[in-house]
């Protein structure tokens, strides 16, 4: 995914990426090193959300972290891609956070916890 430079699984501005696909490149990144714990299932999951929506719209999309430890969903083009279609990426991206928030909802606690150690009030973890 070369057009937005990530690193390491993170991008430019420090954001971690967990996972996207690149329709121009026909790839797809997982970012193991962070996230090999999460089950296959999901991993699975994640990997037909980002081929499936670069299929329909083209482009580059990502799930990525936010500081916070919220999770987003980005896609990006390139100015010279005139068949990407940025009003249905809009729509899916929407249907996406609808359809599988609490898939989205456990990310977020994953990452909290197990990446950026955050204490959460009532939830007992151990390892």
């Amino acid at each position: 995914m070369s057009e937005i430079d990530i690193k390491e699984g993170r991008m430019k501005d420090g954001r971690v990426v967990l996972c996207g696909a690149n329709s121009y490149e026909q790839k797809y990144f997982f970012n193991e090193e962070m996230f090999g714990k999460i089950p296959e299932s999901m991993k699975e999951e994640l990997h037909v959300i980002c081929v499936l929506f670069t299929e329909e719209c083209g482009g580059i999309f990502m799930f990525v972290f936010e500081d916070d430890g919220s999770i987003s969903m980005e896609t990006v083009s390139d100015e010279s891609d005139y068949l990407y279609d940025e009003i249905s990426a809009g729509l899916l991206t929407h249907q996406i956070k609808i359809k599988r928030q609490d898939m989205l909802e456990a990310l977020s606690m994953y990452y909290r916890v197990f990446i950026l150690h955050e204490k959460i009030e009532g939830l007992d973890i151990t390892q």
